[in-house]
């Protein structure tokens, strides 16, 4: 076991990481630039930026999946060659994507030896991680069950597999890119106990996130990158989310969304009894009650996973349903037959989905396409072969411009516009339209900060000038400062409604992992106890 590094030792030591003059480009895109920063062992070193930053480029060199330019990469003090993955885990570094490198139908001890056994036999390698894996569960809080199928983990314990592959192969640096994105906020919390114990035996952490409170919650040191470059290094201590988030964007930004209170009307979206079973017989909405009124934003906080998707997908016409759903008193067909995007937005039914290159966007298609796509029938815009391109392209370059969608390009391909731009192209459409009800899911999902806060302004703006709204968002935050009223989902139901003056993250997180009242064991066990259920159960479906 590492000994706790003291300050002094801090103070003394080499870098566990040093990065000297790192600079990479992609065709005409300087991706980084000239970039130096060190990172002291056994420390959370947070980095933060907006999109296209350059973060992610600046972790894959040292990770080993690209090679700079320019630069040098050390290691403990000795200059490091990093020119694959193999010779990032050799130097003792270690990667938790955002999205899982998992073999969903292998073991967690398969997956933990993948790559790493001991010779041709596996029984021995299994053996060994097996006893390994024990002792770093009790080293370091990352309790999972060896022999369980990746496919029947919750997505924290899945979390938990990557940190322990890592660790199995020795790693002594860690970096973890966006880890909590997808926890409830109990697992989040368990998160950075694991992380927190990881720093006390010496471990190196490096941590990629856009949520500047967990920055300030539990890292040591912050790097700010903007348009590929390194800004500022700060001790976290003596920062602020309010400065960083200036780092960040160049300019103040409002961090809290600023809104006066709500003065609901009439009902606009009515929802009774609404049920969704899927292809393999999983029941994902199980008799959903809810309503929205004109002027009121009704926010629905959940994991991912737990029915938002296939809600927000039966409101917006994708998929079928049984049930009720009235909008403005107006009963809307959801057997599929006449469930279209284009017939709910005839009924002043505005869309943003919450995989925007699957079901907001056609890739290959040009941002003014996208645009009209669904209101191509505007009488601005002409018809049949008599439709405007003019009209569509001066409509796009106006959304453009006030959304500040980079580049302002109505020709380009939105393939080629990065995450968050293409999510302004998505909103800019279905805001700019003024729906009577706008759903929209995951609104700032791989927006920068800057544009969060315009994005929110928007939302609001709707909501005051009598608009009904249902968010879905993962980010609790989000749910917080916009909803004027919260319903919480966990596996295809309501587990229960809350004013945000009235109750807090705890509370919430609680309902989100399907416990009602105050548990009697730990959070995170009876957390961990919900989700096993609620697996069991599905795997019980599938299997007929």
């Amino acid at each position: 076991m590492a000994q706790e590094l003291d300050t002094g030792r801090q103070a003394t030591a080499a870098p566990a990481i040093e990065l000297k003059g790192i600079s990479k480009a992609f065709g005409p895109v300087q991706a980084n630039k000239d970039i130096s920063i060190r990172v002291m062992p056994g420390t959370i070193h947070g980095i933060i930026g907006e999109n296209g930053a350059g973060k992610s480029t600046l972790m894959s060199i040292l990770y080993g999946f690209y090679k700079a330019d320019a630069g040098e990469v050390f290691i403990n003090g000795r200059k490091t060659e990093i020119p694959d993955s193999q010779a990032a885990i050799a130097a003792g570094i270690g990667m938790v994507f955002q999205h899982f490198k998992l073999v969903q139908n292998f073991t967690v001890l398969e997956n933990v030896i993948l790559g790493a056994e001991d010779g041709r036999l596996l029984r021995p390698s299994l053996a060994k991680a097996r006893g390994v894996l024990k002792q770093l569960a009790e080293e370091y809080e990352l309790n999972v069950d060896p022999d369980a199928l990746i496919q029947d983990l919750s997505v924290g314990h899945q979390q938990r597999v990557e940190i322990l592959k890592a660790l199995y192969r020795q790693a002594d640096i860690l970096i973890l890119d966006e880890p909590t994105g997808v926890l409830t906020p109990a697992e989040a919390d368990h998160l950075f106990r694991i992380l927190d114990n990881l720093r006390r035996e010496g471990k190196t952490i490096i941590l990629i996130t856009h949520k500047l409170r967990e920055i300030m919650d539990i890292t040591d040191t912050v790097s700010v990158m903007r348009r590929g470059e390194m800004t500022a290094t700060v001790k976290t201590e003596g920062t602020s989310p309010e400065e960083l988030a200036e780092l960040m964007v160049g300019r103040k930004v409002l961090l809290r969304v600023e809104k006066k209170a709500g003065n609901p009307g009439e009902k606009v979206l009515e929802v009774e009894g609404l049920t969704v079973t899927d292809e393999a017989g999983v029941v994902r909405l199980k008799g959903i009650d809810l309503h929205v009124r004109a002027g009121e934003i009704l926010g629905i906080a959940g994991v991912s996973g737990n029915g938002q998707s296939q809600l927000l997908q039966v409101l917006g016409g994708i998929c079928a349903a049984t049930g009720m759903v009235r909008v403005n008193g107006a009963s809307i067909d959801l057997s599929g037959k006449y469930s279209d995007g284009q017939s709910r937005r005839a009924r002043g039914i505005g869309h943003v989905p919450e995989d925007r290159q699957q079901e907001g966007l056609i890739m290959d298609f040009a941002a003014w396409e996208n645009i009209a796509f669904g209101y191509h029938n505007d009488p601005r815009f002409g018809a049949g072969i008599f439709m405007s391109h003019a009209e569509m392209m001066a409509d796009t370059e106006g959304k453009m411009s006030r959304f500040d969608v980079r580049p302002p390009n109505p020709r380009l391909a939105a393939k080629n516009f990065s995450g968050g731009n293409q999510q302004k192209i998505v909103v800019a459409r279905e805001i700019e339209r003024n729906p009577d009800l706008l759903l929209i899911g995951q609104p700032t999902r791989g927006v920068d900060i800057g544009a969060i806060e315009f994005i929110h302004e928007q939302i609001v703006r709707l909501r005051d000038e009598g608009k009904a709204i249902l968010l879905v968002s993962v980010e609790l935050d989000e749910i917080m400062s916009l909803s004027d009223r919260v319903a919480v989902m966990f596996d295809g139901q309501i587990m229960g409604e809350r004013l945000p003056h009235e109750t807090d993250e705890r509370e919430l997180g609680l309902l989100m992992a399907g416990i009602q009242g105050e548990p009697d064991k730990p959070v995170i066990e009876a957390v961990d106890e919900m989700m096993a259920r609620k697996q069991a159960e599905e795997e019980a479906a599938h299997n007929g």
